[in-house]
């Protein structure tokens, strides 16, 4: 069984920064983060594939990081100059498919004005 933990989630102002962590009981080619508020469907944040590939939603591009130690089998987000609509819970995921995907417990981002 494939076990996903955050940390790193809180409250910050807006400008600010957040770690946000995952530790995972095993590494897969697919790594990624989503989040979710209320009224909206699940967003993909970023990616990363084990070539180091990375993708960014476009909301996000440019003010987040995507990366990964294999050798701490961890995924991290950082987030940067963070605005109150990224307020949000993020969830850690690993997997190439939807249905072959694993989910972390998520954490809570909120970003005050």
């Amino acid at each position: 069984q494939v076990q996903l933990v955050e940390s790193g989630g809180g409250s910050v102002q807006a400008g600010g920064s957040l770690l946000l962590s995952c530790a995972a009981s095993e590494m897969m080619y697919c790594m990624g983060w989503f989040r979710q508020v209320p009224g909206k469907g699940r967003e993909k944040v970023a990616s990363i594939d084990g070539d180091g590939r990375t993708s960014y939603a476009d909301s996000v591009q440019g003010r987040f990081t995507i990366s990964r130690d294999s050798g701490e089998n961890t995924l991290y987000l950082r987030m940067n100059s963070l605005k109150p609509e990224d307020t949000a819970m993020y969830y850690c995921a690993i997997g190439c498919t939807a249905a072959g995907r694993s989910w972390g417990q998520g954490t809570q981002v909120t970003v005050s004005s």
